[in-house]
């Protein structure tokens, strides 16, 4: 589906929607067998009082005006996926490798997955089965970190952020869409999974990784924690933070990760 500023670029089998204005092209639900929820503004912007609102009814609010609409119509969806994060357990650093089985955190972040996945689990009530992808950074040449940081180490001006000792969970976009392709795949892969690569490094090696990739160098010293929690505000806390996460519930599904280390995932995406 698309929000109604695509209203012009309407196709066939393309379908809009206002979630502001809860409103839906009710003709998405028919013979509809699977949903996957992927909306959500960016996390990457200064979190004002009214830009956290909007990150988090992007997700929440959204999933539930979905709900509403495939129960008030009976759709026969029979899956519901929707993108989480793995910022589910919390923006730290910390020796503990997360599993699906740990709770939420309570900060910002770790609330809003936490309330998104049981906007998803509303989908059970009409006998969908609900799975929630807990993503981690993603790299793709066509968005996302990989294409903010890219510009900046062209030119040897990247450097690692605080103390550069935080773990940086993170993923290829090729594993990311072949987890979505599994879980949509098997209706009994329901429930939360991780979506991270199962190698754990920290930023300040992923600098030296990223640099060493583009045949480029660290020049600078880190970025001190109090310049980016400055002028970033609390979002600084995503950058200057992270824990190591399991991947080991959906490699138990039989998912076998192309790109296992950041070296073959930056080689792919770079060369």
């Amino acid at each position: 589906m698309r929000s109604e500023s695509y209203l012009e670029l309407k196709k066939p089998g393309q379908f809009h929607w206002d979630p502001d204005e809860k409103k839906i092209d009710e003709a998405a639900f028919e013979n509809l067998d699977a949903i996957i929820h992927l909306a959500g503004a960016p996390i990457s912007k200064r979190w004002t009082k009214s830009y956290k609102k909007e990150v988090y009814d992007s997700r929440v609010e959204s999933a539930d005006l979905l709900f509403e609409f495939a129960k008030k119509l009976n759709s026969p969806v029979k899956k519901f996926i929707t993108a989480s994060g793995t910022n589910y357990y919390g923006t730290q650093t910390t020796d503990k490798i997360f599993t699906e089985n740990d709770k939420h955190a309570n900060d910002f972040l770790g609330k809003l997955c936490f309330d998104l996945e049981n906007s998803a689990q509303k989908f059970e009530e009409i006998g969908a089965s609900v799975s929630m992808v807990r993503t981690a950074a993603v790299l793709s040449k066509k968005g996302g970190m990989l294409k903010e940081l890219m510009p900046i180490a062209k030119w040897n001006l990247l450097s690692a952020l605080g103390s550069g000792k935080q773990i940086l969970p993170w993923i290829h976009i090729d594993d990311l869409t072949d987890i979505y392709i599994q879980i949509l795949e098997n209706e009994n892969l329901n429930g939360a999974y991780n979506a991270s690569a199962p190698e754990f490094i920290t930023q300040k090696e992923f600098v030296q990784k990223l640099t060493k990739a583009m045949d480029k160098k660290v020049i600078f010293p880190n970025v001190p924690s109090f310049m980016l929690k400055l002028i970033l505000g609390e979002m600084s806390t995503i950058l200057l933070k992270g824990s190591a996460i399991s991947s080991e519930k959906i490699q138990k599904t039989g998912f076998d990760f192309k790109f296992k280390n950041s070296d073959a995932a930056l080689k792919d995406l770079i060369t």
